[in-house]
Order: structure tokens, then sequence, then C-alpha cells
């Protein structure tokens, strides 16, 4: 177990995007929280307070969580100093980078000297089986994006908060790494052998309750070229029985591709329902999910008006203004 509560370490976060991993856990597990670590030149702030190593360990942090995905999951020069110097202070680490802390030759001799642990959770910890297709009993969303980084995974956590107040049988199912720091389980998916990634997700989602849903948190984009393998792992593995479209509408470009312009809801609808079919020929689209975080509340609540009318569903932010309309969206089917 990855001991709590935790440093959220900024780095040089380019942007307050590279650091949606340390503002995911402030927003969800806020006492899980103590203070943000930010290297000089960092463009991010997650609203938690400035504080050295010392003072955050004297606060009670027990693990420095590296906050921060970015392009490629690189651990740098710069941050190697920090965190050796956490280990040697008696802090534990906890990473979701692609590159991983136990690779760190440095690092590892650090940990074993300090009697300290390093925590990978983007290391796949199950051996997960081939998709088999077979129809599985209980309910399953999943949210699909016109875009990364969209709020797909606020989105299913705010989905099954929504649902739980309800009295309706939910699960969150996190599938990268915020998620599974947020919650301590799921499925790194982008860290599954390709081969074995709808197995994973099948594996996650397994038979339950002809009433329960499974919310699964959304990857990636069917439009975004780096990354729509994952997101189709998810439509086929998860099977899901309905789809909620997640947008963030201040984007000129896809995030990270600055030659592509992001689709439209309506074709990301137009693709996604389609191959969802392939797996489970009964799945709607029952919902928009819309980040308004760069709109005024007037501007925002305007563009919702306007995307409902346009696709005929309920549109709403999820984490602004709550989900509920969208858990009512599902109770209906």
């Amino acid at each position: 177990m990855i001991k709590t509560p935790y440093l959220l370490f900024l780095g040089d976060a380019p942007d307050q995007l590279a650091a949606k991993v340390a503002q995911g856990i402030k927003d969800w597990r806020p006492d899980n929280a103590v203070a943000q670590f930010r290297m000089e030149g960092c463009g991010a702030d997650v609203g938690l307070s400035d504080m050295t190593l010392a003072e955050a360990q004297a606060a009670g942090a027990k693990t420095l969580v590296i906050g921060v995905a970015n392009r490629g999951g690189i651990i740098s020069a710069a941050w190697k100093e920090i965190l050796i110097e956490a280990l040697n202070m008696g802090y534990d680490l906890a990473s979701g980078l692609h590159n991983l802390l136990t690779d760190e030759a440095d690092l590892v001799a650090a940990a074993e000297a300090n009697g300290r642990e390093l925590h990978d959770v983007r290391i796949a910890s199950v051996d997960y089986p081939i998709a088999s297709g077979k129809k599985r009993s209980g309910k399953r969303v999943l949210a699909v994006g016109t875009d990364c980084s969209v709020g797909k995974m606020y989105t299913a956590l705010a989905l099954d908060k929504a649902m739980q107040a309800k009295g309706m049988k939910s699960t969150f199912r996190a599938t990268g790494q915020t998620g599974i720091l947020i919650t301590g389980d799921g499925v790194p998916l982008d860290a599954v052998v390709a081969d074995f990634m709808a197995g994973s997700v099948e594996y996650l989602t397994p038979p339950n309750d002809d009433d329960h849903w499974d919310v699964i948190e959304g990857q990636g984009s069917l439009f975004h070229v780096s990354y729509s393998g994952v997101t189709l792992a998810l439509i086929h593995g998860g099977q899901p029985d309905a789809l909620i479209l997640c947008h963030e509408p201040t984007r000129e470009h896809m995030r990270g591709l600055p030659d592509y312009t992001p689709p439209t809801m309506q074709q990301v609808a137009d693709l996604a329902l389609p191959l969802a079919r392939v797996g489970n020929p009964e799945c709607q689209v029952v919902g928009i999910a819309v980040n308004t975080q760069h709109m005024s509340e007037d501007e925002a609540l305007a563009y919702l008006a306007a995307a409902e009318a346009e696709m005929g569903l309920p549109a709403v932010d999820p984490y602004r203004f709550g989900a509920e309309r969208l858990a009512d969206a599902l109770a209906a089917l």
C-alpha cells in the first residue's frame, strides 16, 4: 500500500494539463494531499500550499507522488536530484510515469539504503487474458472523448458519486495512473501489452448484478493518432451499454498535435457508437460531459444549452454543476 498523505511533486510541469495527476488527487482525495512541490519555472499550480520537502514532512507527508503526466513520461536529471533527496529524508516515492522508478539504478540504490519503497502504479500486476467478447451480466458506461485530457476521469468519478447518491449500484473502474492513485485499484491500461488490453478491461469489469453499473474511466480519443488504440480497447473490452461524450470546447488543436483539429461531438458519436455495437449491439450514447473550466458560468451554461439542443442529449459539466442528469439517463435504460 502507498503510504498517505502525499506531497504532490509538480516538478517543472510546463502547463496545468501536465499536472493532471496531482490535480486529480487534490480534487478527489484532498485529505491525502498535504502540499505541492514546484521547481523553478513550473507552469502548473493545483491550489495547494507550496512546501519544501522538510516542511511537508513536518506536516505529515509520507510519500512524494510524481503528479506530472509529461509527454513520454521521462524522469529528468533535475527531477532526480529532488527524488533522491526525498528518499534520503525518509520519503517513499510513487509514480505513474512510463519511465519506471524501479528502472533507475540510483533511485533503487537510494531507496534500499534508506529502507524506502518505490511504487510504480503503471506496472501491470496481473496476467491479463485475451478478450473473449462474451457478454457479461451487469451494466457498463464508458466516457469517450474528443481529445486526451478533456475530463473523462472527472466525468466518471462525478457520475459514480451521483449514482451512489441516488442509491444506484455503481463502481468507478480506474484505467490510468491518476485513477489508480485516487482509488487504490485499477488497470494501468496503457502499460498493458496491446494484445491483452481489451482482455484487461474485461477483467476489470467482471460479471455483476444486473442493476450494477461499472463506470469505466476513458482514455485517449479515437481521433488522437497517438492514443486511439487504448480507446478502442476500452470500447471493445468494456462492451459498454452506454457512452458519455466528453469535450473541452476551448481547444484549438488536439493535445500534443498542433496540426490536428479536434473533432466535433457528433463526429465522436458517429465513430464510437458503431465500434461499441461490435461488442454490444444495444449500446447507446446517453449524454454529454463538457469541461467548462476555461469559461465563465454564463458562458458555460449557454454552451451546455446549445450542445443539448444540437445533440438532443443531456449536456452537463459534471464536476462544476453535478452529474445527476447523466445518472438519470443511465437509470432510464
